[in-house]
């Protein structure tokens, strides 16, 4: 396959605005969000070409410095092109940002910050398949209880239509994916490598399958090989592109329960499956779920009731509530400082409302976008 790709007569001729993605993808590859924010305010052909010629403010220098000189734009593009892939990047319209909104609020955390772009192999658009998605994960040594609830909730999930977001490893993970795409229904598989690498190579032919009816994504250009620290930074974005994560079985230290981690860190439900109290692989999740760190859940049902959308069912007493009772934390303490009438800017509500300024400007797109809040060119005010 490279040799076709290097050949002059494949060659495809790319807009220079994604080559300048590509090359930018490729040299910063782990959370940048002062990147982002630069390519955001001065555009990516700018910036790469600055990045090439080591013209980058020093404190932006150290993100890319290691591979600046690495330009294999061209070759990158041509290979996912040649595989039926593609570079996702936050100009297009598939990108999911509101996912990675809370990643604004986590941003001291070492290794956050929402993916610079993203590689994709799959006929499903980003945005769209996560619009409702369940992460399921656990360990890779699962037992046959493991693989059977796996298969359950993830079967009844995407029935329901929900996605099944996991990392395709094996064990839980696989579990999940098969069941998803068992039933017709979507899947997301999160790499920590490249998207021309299948990884764990026994799962070639079920990656191969999700590439042609799910979507499988990854932060890393082609070629990247696996390393530990990139599954790490994996588990951060199968939590941000879920409504909740559940862990079905997970040692008490395990990437599992580090997915779990990042999903409570984003403001996500965080659920578990209880196991045998002498099953070593379910000693995670009966302690999360005995510490309060998990809800317990037992079927996809559960699962809806704890991370689906909000409903007011038949047997439930009728009580009085407002539309802010799901307000908390940061967005609560904005909302009451937004005025009535007139308007006042983001300044005036960090001071009025105690939150710290950049946690303000991460609360006021999620309050806009919940309809508790409105914009115009003099500042915020509250939506009524």
């Amino acid at each position: 396959m490279t040799e076709g790709i290097d050949n002059a007569a494949t060659r495809i001729e790319h807009d220079p605005q994604r080559l300048a993605w590509a090359y930018l993808a490729r040299a910063v590859q782990s959370p940048a969000p002062q990147m982002s924010k630069l390519v955001a305010e001065y555009g990516p052909i700018a910036v790469a070409r600055a990045v090439k010629e080591g013209r980058l403010p020093e404190t932006f220098a150290a993100a890319t410095a290691a591979r600046a000189h690495i330009d294999t734009a061209q070759r990158d593009l041509d290979m996912m092109a040649a595989i039926g892939g593609r570079l996702v990047t936050p100009e297009d319209p598939e990108w999911p940002q509101w996912r990675f909104l809370p990643f604004a609020g986590v941003e001291h955390e070492p290794g956050a910050g929402e993916p610079f772009a993203l590689w994709a192999k799959g006929p499903r658009l980003l945005n769209e398949v996560t619009e409702r998605a369940i992460g399921i994960v656990g360990t890779r040594a699962a037992s046959s209880y493991g693989e059977h609830v796996t298969g359950e909730l993830a079967g009844d999930l995407a029935v329901d239509g929900w996605t099944v977001v996991s990392g395709a490893a094996f064990g839980i993970d696989g579990a999940a994916h098969r069941s998803a795409l068992g039933v017709g229904g979507a899947t997301v598989a999160v790499l920590a490598c490249g998207i021309d690498r299948a990884y764990p190579a026994g799962h070639s032919r079920l990656l191969r399958q999700i590439g042609q009816d799910g979507l499988v994504i990854t932060e890393y250009p082609p070629g990247t090989t696996p390393a530990r620290y990139r599954f790490l930074a994996r588990n951060r974005l199968v939590a941000a592109l879920s409504d909740g994560v559940v862990v079905v079985e997970a040692g008490w230290r395990s990437g599992a329960r580090n997915t779990a981690a990042w999903c409570r860190k984003l403001g996500r439900p965080v659920m578990a499956v209880p196991g045998p109290v002498t099953a070593a692989s379910s000693t995670g999740c009966n302690r999360m779920i005995r510490e309060g760190e998990a809800a317990l859940i037992t079927s996809a049902a559960d699962i809806v009731d704890v991370a689906g959308p909000i409903e007011l069912r038949d047997d439930t007493p009728v009580v009085e509530s407002r539309d802010t009772d799901i307000l908390s934390g940061d967005a609560a303490l904005v909302y009451e400082a937004l005025p009535a009438s007139g308007t006042r800017s983001t300044l005036e509500l960090s001071e009025d409302s105690g939150v710290p300024i950049d946690r303000v400007r991460a609360s006021l797109p999620l309050l806009e976008l919940e309809g508790f809040a409105c914009a115009d060119e003099t500042g915020w005010s509250r939506r009524t």
